[in-house]
């Protein structure tokens, strides 16, 4: 094998770079490169400048670059017509502190809408209608153009008004069509008169519930909205009663019942393919506690000091009253416990469907403050019995306070559970108002 030498291969010497940099030649590349990028700089300033002179001409000249905002004054405010109506107004959200406006012509009444409701369930009802927006503070002038609105008859305080209705039954479609056509003469309970919409439901079955739209601030509320119930046999119209609940909506709170109307069918003979027109005086939901006792239920408590409990099993009612107009109701019970007269607790009961003499048997624990040193002396019960309702509000048939400050056979139970604790003692004791 050859060896090299030191001195063999190529020659290998250090390169002067610096000298590179400080050659004329750079510098000149240096100084056309930034010319040419001042060059260009300046050719998009120009372009955007004329851009902007023109978007300005064609404005008007009124937002250019060197030209501040001209203030405006306002200008009065001028009614704006509907396309589609010459008498109305297109109508703006009210301002939260404005005045109230004077009233606004009445709404035109919705065309009819047709829900049809199949035998397997409830159907969709019709949705409730747009209530118009009133007129804001600024279209106040605008406003006392329009026509006024026409008084509506006023009714007596004692009559809850009319309520008129069609029905109709198809023999070959199985068929049963109720018309709801208007209210008249409802009762008002505000200057503008009520919200009001009318809730239907076909008894004893309670399973084809349906409703109208809310016709807004009127006493004569006019709907001509016809609902299908559909695989009932002419045979089963005898069985079937028709029960209306007039309502009042309400945005704010539970919806106000007006009054119901209860129409048996047993009465009426329908012929296949004629309607009948119908007209029904609205009755007060409160007739059917009228002259009719309230009921009874038995109650049993048991107090345990040592862990400051008291044990409440409701076994059972008797002889409520009759709530629904098959003659039954749907009872189940709300409990209260009240330390100092307020209310720190609360249990409910089941729902027993169609009895006036429910069985609960359920029992209830109640931690009662102060332990361990616990009395019964501030401690009081409260019992309700309502009527459940799927489609009104639920009723209270009637309430029952136990507790040291009670009386009758309140009290008395209330002393014996006192002075034999942790024993069970029941008692009957009559549903009051």
């Amino acid at each position: 094998m050859k060896m090299l030498s030191p001195h063999d291969g190529p020659d290998i010497s250090p390169v002067e770079s610096a000298g590179e940099w400080h050659s004329p030649t750079f510098w000149v590349l240096v100084v056309g490169a930034s010319a040419l990028v001042a060059v260009v700089v300046g050719v998009i300033a120009c372009w955007v400048a004329r851009r902007r002179a023109s978007l300005a001409h064609k404005l008007g000249g009124k937002r250019g670059p060197d030209k501040a905002l001209v203030f405006q004054p306002p200008r009065r405010a001028t009614a704006v017509r509907s396309p589609g109506s010459a008498t109305h107004y297109l109508r703006k959200s009210p301002s939260p502190t404005a005045a109230a406006p004077p009233a606004t012509s009445p709404p035109q009444p919705q065309p009819p809408a047709t829900v049809v409701v199949t035998s397997g369930g409830t159907s969709p009802h019709t949705p409730t209608a747009p209530e118009p927006a009133p007129l804001s503070k600024e279209l106040a002038d605008a406003n006392a153009t329009e026509k006024p609105k026409p008084a509506e008859p006023e009714t007596n305080n004692s009559s809850l008004g009319d309520l008129h209705f069609k029905l109709r039954h198809d023999n070959e479609k199985s068929a049963l069509v109720v018309s709801v056509v208007s209210c008249q003469g409802l009762p008002g309970r505000e200057p503008a008169g009520p919200d009001p919409y009318v809730k239907l439901q076909l008894l004893p079955d309670k399973q084809h519930k349906v409703k109208t739209r809310v016709v807004r601030k009127t006493r004569c509320p006019v709907y001509d909205e016809d609902f299908t119930f559909y695989g009932i046999a002419p045979h089963e119209l005898a069985s079937i009663t028709l029960h209306f609940v007039v309502l009042s909506f309400d945005r704010y709170s539970r919806d106000e019942i007006i009054g119901e109307v209860v129409a048996p069918l047993s009465a009426l003979q329908l012929q296949s393919g004629e309607a009948m027109a119908l007209c029904r005086e609205i009755q007060p939901r409160s007739l059917k506690m009228r002259s009719v006792g309230r009921g009874e239920v038995l109650v049993s408590l048991c107090w345990q000091p040592a862990a400051a409990r008291l044990t409440v099993v409701l076994l059972k009612a008797r002889n409520l009253p009759k709530m629904d107009v098959t003659g039954l109701a749907d009872p189940y019970v709300k409990m209260y416990l009240l330390y100092n007269g307020q209310r720190i607790a609360k249990k409910k009961t089941h729902v027993k469907k169609r009895t006036l003499n429910p069985v609960f048997n359920e029992s209830f624990v109640f931690e009662v403050p102060a332990a361990p040193n616990a009395t019964l002396d501030h401690v009081s019960l409260e019992l309700l019995v309502l009527d459940w309702d799927r489609v009104t509000k639920n009723e209270v048939i009637g309430r029952l306070e136990l507790g040291s400050e009670g009386v009758g056979s309140a009290r008395h139970h209330w002393r014996e559970v006192q002075a034999a604790p942790r024993r069970q003692i029941a008692d009957w004791h009559k549903l009051k108002e």
